[in-house]
């Protein structure tokens, strides 16, 4: 097993027990988020990648399409796979392709939903009204949990008499 720290130099402080449960907890909760998300979207009849596309379009910030290459980095996905991803999309009628308005440059399409596309969203994002309201609660008490273990690390240790 390879390290990558030597074993003579000091590594990152070490997570304590109440950490680790923080740290648990939220794998927990994003996890519990993410299979409750899947099996609601393919409840709708849409698979994940999907659903993930037409949340990433509608809640593009300022507008209401992206290109495919904003797609990809807002999915964290390669430009391909979301290129198949509109095209299969397209095909059942989620989502459209508008030519862009640069005419210097042919490549570049708009992706925008359909009016089923944002019927599919509506239904899917408002059957997991009560999974988002779970999801934050759970990330306010472990990122107010987090808060306090970072205070507690960065404040000053108090002097002593002997310290004075």
């Amino acid at each position: 097993m390879s390290r990558t720290t030597p074993p003579n130099e000091a590594g990152p402080t070490p997570l304590s027990k109440q950490e680790y449960e923080l740290l648990a907890e939220l794998h927990t909760a994003l996890r519990r988020f993410a299979r409750t998300t899947e099996l609601a979207v393919r409840r709708i009849g849409i698979m994940p990648q999907h659903y993930l596309l037409l949340l990433a379009l509608k809640g593009f910030p300022g507008r209401e399409w992206a290109t495919i290459t904003e797609l990809t980095e807002r999915l964290q996905l390669r430009h391909n796979a979301v290129v198949q991803l509109v095209n299969r999309m397209e095909t059942v009628g989620l989502v459209r392709r508008t030519q862009a308005a640069d005419p210097t440059d042919l490549r570049i399409v708009h992706v925008d939903l359909t009016g089923y596309g944002e019927r599919v969203l509506q239904a899917t994002a408002s059957s997991l009204r009560v999974e988002r309201a779970r999801i934050t609660q759970t990330l306010a008490v472990v990122l107010a949990d987090e808060a306090s273990s970072e205070a507690a690390a960065l404040s000053p240790i108090p002097e002593t008499e002997a310290d004075a």
